[in-house]
């Protein structure tokens, strides 16, 4: 390890031990102290021995035993994996094999994946057995489809090696996650948990993000060159400025998973009654997404926040309340040395910083159309060869819209599945919160963070590809939307009646010797 690695690792350390302090309190809201300090202790350990290692096989040889005990020692393992999702970023990792020309790639993703959702899986299938409920629902369904649609497509093209590898890692990296988030949190607590969680690894990178912004240094880069070699991320700049990443790989990606965090906060706030806490955590997530200068998730958040307040049960009171803290917000960033910065990358502000990139996506929203007409149904695996003329500086030919990735592909069926199943999540909460308005507000106002995040989510896939944490994101967003949809609400309390208080016993013999005894 280098002299660079090792600051690096200091600097995470130092920025993310602050947070855990402040976070105590808050998290111990929704989850016990035992589960807390050992997420904590894992956390520590797992970022410290990263940079210590010389390379990933290393690592590995604390941190598979360590997540495996963690995992199952942890009351909500979805949650457990949530805060681990990005302690370190995604750095893909040949494994070695004899006679087989390649296996898969490794990464923080599948161990996390491997070590905790599979065995969590596993328990929930046992538990669940033969058991009403336990079958396969219309969500589950689509997300079977859309992995189904994406190996038949390519079985005439590959070997069977290839198709039984992806047939794998569909069930490895997307499915089993889906499976965990639908049927793991069977309470209310359970998915407050798993969002506080989710939040936490939000807030440890929001300072981190602040950091390399302000100070033009990424601190993740060089583990993934001490590991294979080579840098798994660039550094992207806008106006002067490095576009922060901290452990999501990507400025997109950070920003993205920092909205849905902010998301997930504008429900878990009404629950800490601290109001230095809810304000300190709010301006830090809010920093956070000023860090990579995205404005994807930039108009991501602002959605969010407003379907948020457009679901709570107080509807006119809530948009009017949220009106004028955006526009106070506006008005302060407007105000502060950043507010001529990010005017300039906002094109109805009049910016023209950043204009390539829409003329890029206006690009390849035109190509895509030309390939979709060609093959309407399933697609075409091969369309990037049809691309070569938008390949970027970097190499590749960035495909920054979700749904355009998917029609290419996998054509109008692919697309239908894939928008159906967050759909349907979508209704399926919207419904359920909206029943809830009256007899729980608490469980409605906790459907419509899931609501808004969902909707926040739609939005930003169209500024994106689906990669990174934030494709776990979206089926983790679905499954926790069918988990809410089946939560029991809470007993509606009505007042009893109030009954005549009983007779004392002297009034009650005074009132029978007012008549004469018989003779």
């Amino acid at each position: 390890m280098n002299t660079v690695t090792l600051n690096e690792m200091l600097r995470i350390v130092v920025i993310a031990a602050p947070v855990w302090f402040l976070a105590r309190p808050i998290a111990l809201r929704f989850s016990s102290a035992q589960d807390f300090a050992r997420r904590r202790l894992v956390w520590f350990a797992l970022v410290v021995s990263a940079f210590l290692s010389p390379n990933f096989w290393l690592w590995c040889v604390l941190a598979v035993p360590l997540l495996f005990w963690a995992g199952r020692k942890d009351s909500n393992p979805l949650g457990f994996y949530l805060l681990m999702l990005f302690v370190i970023p995604q750095i893909e990792i040949d494994i070695p094999i004899i006679l087989v020309n390649r296996l898969f790639d490794l990464d923080i993703y599948r161990l996390l994946s491997i070590c905790v959702l599979i065995p969590a899986a596993w328990r929930l299938w046992q538990s669940r057995r033969g058991k009403a409920g336990a079958h396969l629902g219309l969500m589950d369904w689509l997300v079977i489809g859309f992995g189904v649609l994406q190996l038949v497509l390519f079985i005439p093209y590959e070997s069977p090696t290839n198709t039984l590898r992806r047939a794998f890692l569909f069930f490895v990296d997307t499915y089993v996650l889906y499976y965990v988030a639908s049927r793991a949190c069977t309470s209310r607590r359970q998915i407050q948990e798993a969002m506080a969680c989710f939040c936490l690894a939000a807030a440890i990178m929001a300072p981190i993000a602040v950091f390399e912004a302000a100070r033009h240094w990424l601190l993740y880069t060089d583990l993934a060159y001490q590991w294979h070699g080579g840098a798994s991320t660039f550094y992207y700049t806008r106006l002067g400025s490095v576009r922060a990443q901290a452990s999501a790989g990507d400025p997109l990606a950070l920003g993205y998973v920092l909205a849905v965090g902010f998301g997930f906060w504008l429900y878990l706030k009404s629950h800490i009654h601290a109001v230095s806490l809810r304000t300190v955590t709010t301006l830090l997530l809010c920093l956070g997404l000023l860090a990579p200068f995205s404005r994807g998730p930039w108009l991501g958040a602002v959605v969010i926040y407003f379907v948020y307040a457009a679901l709570n049960p107080r509807a006119i009171s809530g948009m009017f309340k949220a009106l004028v803290i955006f526009f106070i917000a506006t008005a302060v960033i407007a105000l502060s040395p950043l507010g001529s910065k990010i005017a300039s990358v906002l094109p109805f502000m009049g910016g023209q910083v950043g204009y390539d990139s829409f003329l890029y996506r206006e690009a390849l929203l035109q190509r895509s159309w030309e390939l979709f007409q060609q093959h309407p149904w399933f697609g075409d695996p091969f369309a990037l060869t049809q691309m070569e003329d938008l390949r970027q500086g970097e190499g590749i030919i960035d495909l920054v819209n979700a749904y355009v990735e998917v029609g290419l592909f996998n054509g109008l069926i692919g697309l239908l599945l894939f928008v159906g199943f967050i759909l349907q999540a979508l209704i399926k909460a919207y419904r359920f919160a909206r029943r809830m308005a009256r007899t729980d507000p608490d469980l409605a106002l906790l459907g419509g963070s899931l609501v808004a995040c969902i909707v926040g989510t739609m939005i930003m896939l169209a500024t994106c590809s689906l990669i990174y944490g934030y494709q776990k994101m979206f089926y983790v967003l679905g499954g926790l939307a069918f988990a809410y949809t089946r939560l029991v609400p809470a007993p509606v309390r009505v007042p009893a009646r109030a009954s005549p208080a009983p007779l004392r016993s002297d009034t009650a013999f005074r009132h029978i010797r007012r008549y004469p005894e018989p003779r």
